[in-house]
């Protein structure tokens, strides 16, 4: 796969920043750095862009994210154009929308031009955004750049919030995280990079991936529109209606889930029983989220690299809460200690 020598390249650039603060001593939100790995994917694998936001950080792109992210929860709020207290707020993340915008119109204009003149051009998610343009003759500029912003704070965001909360609830569950450093081991040792053969081998590590989406997805959920009157448990629900499924709501509820606030990967060994029309984090049907597979490999090689080469804490006195910004982020961005692990060897390739 074309893709994880980026997931390899970036994940090893965060843990060399990682290494410099790994004393037991500094306190880590890892949150950020998650974020940071998380962009400066995105940005190589969908568009061609080199962020670098791992190794400079004064690169202020995920500060603009989180502004464009805080608009969103903003806009559910109609009225809230109208507080004066959130005018600072609203002119924010217009300017950071601008930024976003801005970027994306300069690099599809580009590659248009490259496209017209003959130049060879990476088979990306901007090439495919194009491809699909020609397809529709009113998809305008405007269009094509609405669709840029959507694919790189989406890209980068949710599974920059999956792998914080993962170690989150690792660093709650000692005995999940010895039985997961121990899987890397095993199936990685010390070698540098991962290798797309050895994904499908991390079997615990896809189930603690997919605990955490059970616990905290992305998206707390999804709606459909109902193409003809249907009735659910006597309740009546006209055709056109929209209908919102909560997948945050049903994975919490003791009805589908056993002591569901307890954090147990073992939920989906193989041989565990499936829940799968309550358990949907990337939706489903037709209309399940394109990114899923690429998300899921680049959080397994980016945790893989995390476990691998450290060990860690949680910082005392943090909270465990979260809140909804579009997406669920840890209220307190997961503050770690850090400090590399004694029995891991020097990395080879």
């Amino acid at each position: 796969m074309g893709s994880m020598q980026t997931f390899n390249e970036k994940a090893e650039d965060m843990v060399d920043k990682l290494l410099e603060m790994a004393d037991w001593k500094q306190q880590i939100k890892m949150h950020q750095m998650f974020g940071r790995v998380t962009l400066d994917v995105i940005a190589k694998i969908a568009f061609a862009m080199d962020v670098h936001s791992i190794l400079n950080e004064k690169i202020q792109f995920p500060q603009t994210i989180t502004k464009v992210m805080q608009g969103m929860l903003l806009s559910r709020d109609f009225l809230a154009q109208f507080y004066p207290s959130k005018q600072r707020l609203i002119k924010e993340v217009r300017k950071s929308l601008d930024v976003l915008r801005k970027e994306g119109k300069k690099r599809i204009l580009q590659r248009i031009k490259a496209v017209e003149e003959g130049e060879e051009t990476p088979r990306d998610i901007l090439t495919h955004i194009l491809k699909s343009a020609e397809l529709h003759e009113s998809c305008t500029l405007e269009d094509l750049i609405d669709n840029f912003v959507a694919f790189f704070i989406a890209g980068q965001e949710t599974t920059a919030n999956q792998l914080s909360f993962a170690v989150m609830e690792l660093g709650r569950y000692p005995e999940v995280l010895a039985k997961a450093q121990a899987e890397v081991d095993e199936v990685i040792g010390s070698k540098r990079d991962v290798a797309f053969e050895d994904l499908k081998k991390l079997r615990y590590l896809t189930q603690v991936l997919k605990e955490t989406l059970r616990l905290y997805p992305t998206a707390p959920g999804t709606s459909r529109l109902s193409v003809e009157e249907i009735v659910v448990e006597g309740v009546r629900i006209p055709a056109g209606s929209n209908v919102m499924f909560n997948t945050y709501i049903m994975c919490r509820m003791e009805k589908y889930f056993k002591d569901p606030l307890h954090f147990d990967p073992d939920r989906f060994h193989p041989d565990a029983p499936k829940n799968s029309n309550t358990y949907f984090p990337f939706s489903l049907g037709p209309r399940t989220c394109i990114g899923q597979v690429f998300s899921q490999m680049e959080a397994k090689v980016v945790m893989v690299k995390f476990l691998q080469r450290f060990d860690f804490e949680l910082v005392e006195g943090q909270s465990f809460k979260f809140f909804d910004t579009g997406t669920l982020r840890p209220l307190d961005g997961v503050v770690c200690r850090l400090k590399p692990r004694t029995d891991f060897k020097t990395a080879k390739k």
